[in-house]
């Protein structure tokens, strides 16, 4: 069975020593998805949600939140993060809003809980902007879909 980094030999939560780590490039992808009333989609189509631009409000989010990551995980170190880019895509077939984070960093550790957190953060905006219309909306499915970098390779999710 393989241990969790994340505690010491006594069981106890410490941060990773990634200080004899080598730096290499690193990317993860990550997912989620709000789903909604196909009327609340109508909302965000047309631009006509009250809080206004609530695609681009919640892609800002996203790219905060990754940035932010450290401050929010206990144990994530701060990254210099070279690239975040959130796509929120419209799906009248959920219906909703499929959210896809992709974060890079060149270092001794990976961007995963970065893009995961790019994800949250984007999909509670969306949530946040449009519950006025719609409470019942369902956020889903958030995970990791591709990681890149670091002594593991790469992991790809199962479809």
């Amino acid at each position: 069975m393989m241990a969790l980094s994340h505690f010491d030999a006594g069981g106890k939560a410490h941060m990773v020593d990634v200080s004899d780590k080598p730096a290499s490039a690193r990317m993860a992808l990550a997912e989620g998805l709000v789903v909604m009333s196909p009327a609340t989609l109508d909302l965000v189509l047309q631009g006509s949600a009250a809080k206004g631009d609530v695609l681009g409000v919640a892609r800002l989010a996203g790219i905060m939140g990754a940035k932010r990551t450290a401050d929010l995980i206990p144990l994530c170190y701060p990254l210099p993060i070279s690239k975040v880019a959130l796509d929120l895509e419209p799906d009248a077939a959920l219906p909703g809003i499929r959210v896809r984070a992709t974060v890079r960093t060149t270092g001794p550790t990976g961007v995963e809980m970065e893009a995961l957190t790019a994800v949250s953060v984007a999909c509670l905006t969306l949530y946040d902007m449009l519950k006025a219309a719609e409470k019942s909306m369902r956020i889903e499915g958030i995970r990791l879909v591709v990681k890149e970098g670091g002594k593991s390779g790469r992991y790809e999710a199962a479809p």
